[in-house]
């Protein structure tokens, strides 16, 4: 193998080993949910829920459920 073939081994080899990191901390990660204590009647917009969410310290809300109320998510 001459010098610019193992250099792009090398090359290709780290650019795979680093894809494969990210490729595991999106596997690894949670979202953490608790009942919004703000927010009233039902829930029918993310958005809504999101905008509520971050007035309780929160980076993010969703609809959930039947009962369509909103929960506060986390990175966990």
């Amino acid at each position: 193998m001459d010098r610019s073939m193992k250099v792009f081994v090398v090359v290709f080899m780290l650019l795979v080993a680093t894809g494969f990191q990210g490729v595991v901390q999106v596997a690894l990660a949670r979202e953490c949910t608790s009942p919004s204590h703000k927010f009233k009647g039902l829930c029918v917009s993310d958005t809504n829920c999101a905008s509520v969410c971050l007035t309780e310290r929160f980076p993010g809300g969703k609809c959930d459920g039947i009962r369509q109320r909103c929960l506060c998510t986390e990175k966990c």
